[in-house]
C-alpha cells in the first residue's frame, strides 16, 4: 500500500544513554576533627567549702574558745527526746498511742502493740508454701496449653489467608477521583484480544467504544489474523467471544471489531488529550504479557510527540502521542489510557526502547498512546465507510534525520499533487505548518496527519535564503 508522504531512509533509533552510578565513596579525603576536651569544672569558692563537706565541726566551749576575738556562750545541757519522730521506742513502758483528733479516735489503725514489745505474726503451718508453689507451677502450666491453642487459632483463622476482600472502591465522582475509582470504572470497559493467524498468535487489549458491542484495538494486534485467521475478545468476567474485523488502519495503527454475541460490554467514557497537561496523572489498562486486567498508572510525560512505528514503509504508523511513564508491555496494545476522571483519552501503541520506538517491547517508562481525537476520527470512518483515510500533500520527505537543518527536506514533489499546485518544490525545507514549527520530516509528516483531507494548511518555508508562505489543500489516501 503506498501511502504519502512516504519516508526516503528508515528512521535513525533514538538512543538513551545510562547515567553512571554515582561512586558511593566521599569525595576527596575527609579531615578529621580535633577531640573536644570538655571543660573543666570549676573549684569550689571557699565560703562553699564547709556548706558541701559533711565533716563534723567541733563545738566550743568555754574550756575551747573559739579563735576569734567575741566571746563565746555555754551551750545548754542536752536532754535526749522521749520520742523519735522516725521509728517507734522499743520496749519503753507506758508508750503512748495514736494520738486523739478532734472527732475521737482515729479508726483503721492495727491494734496496739503489747506492753514490752511488737505484734507477732499468725503462726503458719509448714505444709502451707509447698501448696501454694505447686498451685502455681499448676496454673503456669495450664495458662501456657491455653495460650498455644488461642495462638494456634489465630495463626490459622485471624490472618485472612486465601480471604477475599469485601472492600469495594467508591463510585467515581466528583468528590473522588482516586485510582482505584477509576479501575473500579473502566475495568468492565476493557478486554482482551486474542488474534491468530496462519503464522503467528498474538494477544493484545481494547475497549468498548459503543452498545452495539463495536472494539476499538490496535491494527498491529490484529493484522496477522487477517484473512484465515480468528480473533477472540474476552471481557472483564472471563467470557470468550468471537470478534470480527470491521476495519483497520496501518497509518494510525488502529482497527475496529465487532464482539458477536455479547451482552453486557459496557462502552468507556471518551476524554479529550487536548485538555491533558504534562504531570497529569494517568491510567493504562490492559493485558501485559497477557495478564488480563491489569491497571498501571503514571503520568502524561509529553504530549505531541513525533512518534513513528513499525519495520517497513507499509507497516508503518506516524502518531502525534501523548506520552506517558505508565508501565506499558507486550499485551497493553490497544487498550484505553485514561485520565481520572475515568476517560480514555488515548490508546496505548508504543513504547520506546534503546533500540528505538517499537509497537511492542518492555518498559522502560516511556511509552506513547494515540490521541483520542484520531482515534474518533479514524474509528468513525471505519463504521461509515469499512475504510480510514488520511491526509497527504504529494511529496517525499526526508526522514533520515541525517540532515543538520532544523526542518523538513522535501526530497520530491509529485505531479498533478496538491504540493505542486500550491507551489512547493524539491529541495525546499519546510520550516512550520499552520504555525507550529517542524524539525524533521517525521515531525512534519506528524503534523499533517493531525488535520482532515480537504482543509487548508499554511506551510512555512525556506527556498534560496528566503522565507515564504505557501497554502496547500490536503488530499487524501486510503490506509
Amino acid at each position: 500500500m503506498s501511502h504519502d508522504p512516504t519516508a526516503s531512509n528508515e528512521p535513525t533509533s533514538p538512543s538513551y544513554e545510562q547515567q553512571p552510578a554515582a561512586d558511593p565513596r566521599p569525595d576527596g579525603g575527609s579531615e578529621e576533627s580535633p577531640a573536644t576536651t570538655p571543660d573543666q569544672a570549676p573549684a569550689p569558692m571557699p565560703e562553699q567549702a564547709d556548706a558541701t563537706t559533711y565533716e563534723p565541726v567541733a563545738a566550743t566551749t568555754p574550756e575551747s574558745p573559739s579563735s576569734g576575738d567575741e566571746p563565746t556562750l555555754p551551750l545548754p545541757p542536752y536532754v535526749a527526746p522521749a520520742t523519735s519522730p522516725f521509728a517507734p521506742e522499743q520496749g519503753v513502758v507506758g508508750a503512748p498511742g495514736p494520738a486523739q483528733g478532734p472527732f475521737g479516735p482515729p479508726t483503721g489503725f492495727p491494734p496496739a502493740a503489747p506492753v514490752g514489745g511488737r505484734a507477732r505474726r499468725p503462726a503458719v503451718p509448714g505444709w502451707t508454701w509447698p501448696a501454694m508453689a505447686a498451685t502455681a507451677l499448676v496454673l503456669g502450666l495450664l495458662g501456657g496449653v491455653l495460650g498455644a491453642g488461642i495462638q494456634e487459632r489465630i495463626d490459622t483463622s485471624n490472618l485472612g489467608l486465601g480471604a477475599t476482600s469485601t472492600r469495594t472502591a467508591p463510585p467515581l465522582g466528583e468528590d473522588n477521583d482516586s485510582i482505584a475509582a477509576v479501575a473500579n470504572e473502566l475495568l468492565p470497559s476493557t478486554v482482551q484480544v486474542l488474534a491468530t493467524g496462519t503464522a503467528a498468535a498474538g494477544t493484545g487489549s481494547g475497549f468498548v467504544l459503543d452498545s452495539a458491542g463495536h472494539v476499538v484495538t490496535n491494527n498491529h494486534v490484529v493484522a496477522g489474523a487477517t484473512g484465515n485467521g480468528t480473533v477472540e475478545v474476552v471481557d472483564s468476567s472471563g467470557s470468550v467471544y468471537d470478534a470480527e474485523v470491521i476495519g483497520r488502519s496501518s497509518v494510525y495503527d488502529l482497527a475496529v471489531l465487532k464482539v458477536e454475541g455479547a451482552k453486557g460490554l459496557r462502552p468507556a467514557s471518551l476524554g479529550s488529550s487536548d485538555d491533558l497537561l504534562v504531570g497529569d496523572e494517568v491510567v493504562a489498562f490492559g493485558a501485559p504479557l497477557g495478564l488480563s486486567q491489569t491497571v498501571t498508572a503514571g503520568i502524561v510525560s509529553a504530549k505531541n510527540r513525533p512518534v513513528t512505528t513499525g519495520a517497513s514503509n507499509d507497516e508503518s504508523s506516524f502518531i502525534n502521542a501523548v506520552q506517558t511513564d505508565a508501565a506499558i508491555n507486550p499485551g497493553n496494545s490497544g487498550g484505553p489510557l485514561v485520565d481520572l476522571q475515568g476517560r480514555v483519552v488515548g490508546v496505548n501503541t508504543a513504547i520506546a526502547t534503546t533500540g528505538g520506538v517499537v509497537a511492542e517491547a518492555g518498559n522502560i517508562g516511556v511509552g506513547f498512546a494515540i490521541p483520542i481525537e484520531q482515534v474518533k476520527v479514524t474509528a468513525d470512518q471505519i463504521l461509515r465507510t469499512g475504510k480510514a483515510r488520511y491526509p497527504v500533500i504529494g511529496a517525499r520527505v526526508d526522514t533520515s534525520k541525517n540532515n543538520k537543518l532544523v526542518g523538513a527536506v522535501i526530497d520530491e514533489v509529485l505531479a498533478n499533487s496538491p504540493a505542486q499546485s500550491a507551489g512547493l518544490e524539491d529541495r525546499d525545507l519546510v520550516l512550520a505548518v499552520d504555525g507550529v514549527r517542524v524539525t524533521d520530516g517525521i515531525s512534519l509528516i506528524v503534523r499533517i496527519r493531525t488535520f482532515q483531507p480537504g482543509d487548508e494548511v499554511e506551510f512555512t518555508v525556506r527556498r534560496d535564503d528566503q522565507e515564504r508562505t505557501l497554502t496547500i489543500t490536503l488530499g487524501s489516501e486510503v490506509g
